[in-house]
């Protein structure tokens, strides 16, 4: 190699013997140039002395004016010999060299870790060290990264540089267009090495990918829980901090996810947070899209190859077809339970931790499962989007409107494993079961009386508080239990629903069909305790006992 003066010579020869013969006297980094010393002096002084003549903007070094100068006129003068692509730096280009080769020449002291660009080394080393050395100078918040505060700033300014030139949608983050524009080519370059599944976001592959390591790589400092997406800790974290950094503009009310606020939103704005690219129509919540596209998208759904349900999602369908297959590949690791669907799994797992990530933002009450969530948050709305198809009789849930419809099909599907009795609801099997094992759960915190079903227990409750909740309209007498009021009723109408087998004999309560029933079985269950005479009728045991304490 050749050079017109000595001196540009002797400062090149010390880079094939790593000369550096000047040192900082602050830090002491050495460099083989007294100019390198000097530009490397201004990182401490933060002294500035080159300016941009088109926006004025400073800089420390004339090599970073330089490179800067070239965002104004688009100069791009260093360019890859392999594809031609073109680039403003030199140090740019280098970088991109390593994607043909493959090179990765930067690794990390701690893990091993090897990277194709110094600056990625520098970045992921501060993963290691927790360095956050660039801060907001709005809110003071800090990152490890230069191009995270850069990006971050925008968010003080909603300034908005990087635009689509399909949609003219605008995104403050060139990261974010280029995944946007995926979305008008369907273009997924990246893709599972284990299931070749495809993703149009690296992140997006990263965190599949953990579905078949079960790497957990976020773990809770409260409670050592461990996540697969760190969204998912940042969320988790909040059950334990209260956190609601999420305001809202107008009422300034906070919630804690931002999904929730932007629900929240459209109450002020009266938009919808998901517009509809079919026909217009606009919904503010996402159970109501996915109610809507269930309805108005048939044309595009997947269908069940065994049973032709339709889905709008495959990965719904996907989910469903293991209800034939009986395949349930995800397993709890505490109990060995295995489920068909991970979001059953990650359900169940919470019966475990006792984790109640959702969170009422008007009475603050938490659940274990958002649909459990959405559901009480129709008790304060009173809303009831479920209608029976027969009688037009509303719910708020659509559990209740299925264990409804069985009134009218007289569907039983629970049945009992001892006695084969069978029931419309599963927890009218469940409280069935306690009258084999003879169990008694619920004791009243009065006179610790005990009983099988928490509505008896209730029922019991209010002999001791004397409320009686339940009125009849026509004669407005009270009642304690529902079912005495349905009794009553029935003096007003002369309804006789229930009738006796043996004899047809109509009656208007239940409990006097059965005590009728025992004059054809002459059955006596109630016995006096002092001198054993048996009776068919409790009341008629009392009246007998009198004979006895007079």
């Amino acid at each position: 190699m050749q050079f017109s003066q000595k001196g540009n010579l002797n400062l090149h020869f010390r880079t094939h013997f790593n000369e550096k013969p000047y040192s900082c006297d602050i830090c002491n980094k050495r460099f083989s140039r007294k100019s390198d010393l000097n530009d490397h002096y201004r990182l401490h002084t933060n002294e500035k002395p080159f300016s941009c003549g088109v926006c004025g903007k400073i800089f420390s070094l004339k090599s970073g004016l330089n490179q800067h100068a070239r965002t104004h006129s688009n100069e791009k003068p260093y360019s890859c010999d392999i594809c031609n692509k073109q680039f403003s730096r030199k140090y740019n280009l280098n970088g991109h060299l390593r994607t043909h080769t493959n090179e990765k020449p930067y690794s990390c002291e701690l893990c091993s870790r090897n990277f194709s660009r110094r600056s990625h080394l520098q970045n992921h080393y501060r993963t290691h060290t927790y360095e956050r050395p660039f801060s907001c100078d709005i809110c003071f918040k800090k990152f490890s990264q230069k191009s995270g505060l850069n990006q971050h700033v925008r968010t003080h300014s909603n300034e908005k540089f990087y635009s689509c030139f399909i949609c003219n949608k605008q995104f403050s983050r060139q990261y974010h267009l280029i995944t946007h524009l995926r979305t008008h080519t369907d273009e997924k370059p990246y893709s599972c090495e284990v299931c070749n599944k495809k993703f149009c976001q690296i992140s997006h592959l990263k965190q599949h990918f953990r579905t078949h390591t079960n790497e957990k790589p976020f773990s809770c400092d409260v409670c050592s829980k461990e996540f697969s997406r760190k969204w998912d800790l940042d969320k988790h974290f909040r059950t334990h901090t209260k956190e609601k950094p999420y305001s809202c503009d107008v009422c300034n009310k906070q919630f804690s996810q931002k999904s929730n606020l932007n629900v929240h939103s459209c109450i002020h704005s009266n938009e919808s947070v998901f517009p509809r690219d079919i026909c217009n129509q606009q919904l503010s919540r996402k159970d109501e899209l996915n109610k809507f596209l269930r309805t108005n998208t048939k044309g595009k759904s997947f269908s069940c190859e065994v049973c032709n349900k339709q889905f709008f999602q495959k990965k719904n369908l996907k989910g469903h077809f293991r209800s034939h297959t009986n395949e349930k590949p995800y397993s709890c690791e505490v109990c060995s339970k295995k489920f068909s669907r991970r979001s059953n799994l990650n359900q169940h797992f919470r019966t475990h931790s006792n984790e109640k990530p959702y969170s009422c933002d008007i009475c603050n009450k938490q659940f274990s499962h958002k649909c459990h969530l959405n559901d009480h948050l129709r008790t304060h709305t009173n809303e009831k989007p479920y209608s029976c198809e027969v009688c037009n009789k509303q719910f708020s849930q659509k559990s209740h409107l299925k264990e409804h419809f069985r009134t009218h099909t007289n569907e039983k599907p629970y049945s009992c494993d001892i006695c084969n009795k069978q029931f419309s609801r599963k927890c009218h099997l469940n409280d069935h079961l306690r009258t084999h094992t003879n169990e008694k759960p619920y004791s009243c915190e009065v006179c610790s009386k005990q009983f099988s079903q928490k509505s008896h227990l209730n029922q019991h409750f209010r002999t001791h508080s004397n409320e009686k909740p339940y009125s009849c309209d026509i004669c407005s007498k009270l009642f304690s239990n529902k079912c005495q009021l349905n009794d009553h009723l029935r003096t007003h109408t002369n309804e006789k629903p229930y009738s006796c087998e043996v004899c047809n004999k109509q009656f208007s309560q239940k409990g006097h069909l059965k005590q009728h029933f025992r004059t054809h079985t002459n059955e006596k269950p109630y016995s006096c305790d002092i001198c054993n005479k048996l009776f068919s009728r409790k009341s008629t045991l009392n009246r007998h006992f009198r004979i006895h304490t007079k």
